[in-house]
């Protein structure tokens, strides 16, 4: 497969990148590697002009998710290969990813081990996040935050907009291309420990994780996150008017407020649904114009 582009978001992964690059350009042959340099204040630059790359700079860090749509702007191939500059994606890797772009699939996903995650609680949260977007989109997901992924790049092209700036732009491109009808595959992967420090915030990006969990449902199906919250507060209702109307034969204000809040979330639900639809339609209206 020769029409393959590798994209590489970097933000002061300059020691990495030394193993890096010249471990990619020994091993795999790509049309084109775009390293993106998000606001790096080391020598990312002259280490990418040392294997004779010319490095995609941004004026200032503005995230992860950025730099991936900032290089995905630039290739023109027809497949394109995301990976880390932080060391934890192998080269050696990238075949067995691209087999299975060769079997028909839109998307490939390096899933990693349990032994390949950086310390037991985050390696929780991803089992978290896998079992909520499983159950989501009726389908396994072994690894939903995974940035090693290798796309069909007209179809990644077409979720831009949606992509967030920040490290959770992998669970974002995974549900919209199960929401949009796209096949995605799974190949397990190993991957070493990073090199260097983590850009992660413990307290910053756990809550931003949080909110992932939300975003999981209003890509894929709103209605499936909201209807059993609207569930259980009819049910909660009916059970307080139970307890009040036996006990001293009246209809309170928290049965009625418990009845109302479970009627504005489906409502709400039923809208973000709405929402979503339209979102994905015009994604559609866009593939179809190229």
């Amino acid at each position: 497969m020769d029409s393959v582009s590798i994209v590489i978001p970097a933000k002061n992964e300059a020691q990495s990148l030394e193993i890096l690059l010249p471990a990619l350009l020994k091993q795999f042959k790509a049309e084109q590697i775009f390293v993106v340099d998000d606001g790096s204040t080391d020598h990312t630059q002259e280490v990418c002009s040392q294997y004779s790359i010319k490095p995609v700079i941004s004026k200032y860090s503005q995230g992860n998710g950025a730099a991936i749509k900032t290089g995905l702007r630039h290739v023109t191939t027809e497949y394109v290969i995301c990976m880390d500059a932080d060391g934890q994606h192998r080269p050696e890797d990238i075949p067995a990813l691209l087999e299975q772009l060769k079997n028909g699939y839109d998307m490939v996903v390096g899933a990693r081990s349990r032994r390949s995650q950086a310390n037991m609680h985050r390696s929780i949260a991803n089992r978290f996040y896998n079992r909520l977007a499983s159950w989501m989109v009726n389908h396994k997901v072994e690894d939903l935050t995974s940035g090693f992924r290798a796309v069909n790049t007209k179809k990644f092209q077409q979720f831009l907009y949606m992509l967030p700036n920040t490290f959770s732009y992998p669970t974002t491109i995974t549900m919209a291309f199960f929401r949009a009808g796209y096949s995605v595959a799974y190949v397990p992967i190993e991957a070493p420990p990073r090199i260097g420090k983590s850009h992660l915030n413990v307290w910053k990006d756990g809550l931003r994780f949080l909110l992932i969990i939300f975003k999981i449902g209003t890509l894929y199906s709103p209605l499936k996150i909201f209807t059993p919250i609207s569930a259980a507060l009819f049910a909660i209702g009916f059970a307080y008017y139970a307890e009040t109307y036996f006990a001293y034969g009246r209809f309170t204000n928290m049965s009625a407020l418990l009845f109302t809040s479970g009627l504005l979330t489906f409502l709400m639900g039923l809208v973000s649904e709405q929402i979503t639809s339209l979102c994905y339609l015009m994604s559609d209206k866009h593939k179809n114009q190229d």
